[in-house]
């Protein structure tokens, strides 16, 4: 069972994992561990890529094939 799909989205962007962990203030190689699964990627690095990817993070985490975000909360 796919847990995330940070390694589908990133390269269905041609985008770097270098390119990701420099958004996300992390080293290559941890970014790597994210998307293999072997380290649990925080929340707030997760948000952080829904927003750039302008995903849901439903869909970055498998729970929905929707990629739309949500409407904003007014409480963000």
């Amino acid at each position: 069972m796919k847990i995330l799909r940070l390694k589908e989205i990133r390269e269905d962007r041609d985008i770097s994992q270098k390119e990701i962990a420099k958004l996300l203030h992390t080293t290559q190689q941890q970014y790597s561990k994210y998307e293999i699964g072997i380290r649990v990627i925080p929340l707030e690095k997760l948000c952080i890529l829904a927003d750039y990817y302008n995903v849901s993070l439903d869909y970055l985490v498998c729970r929905t094939d929707e990629r739309k975000m949500y409407p904003r909360s007014k409480l963000d």
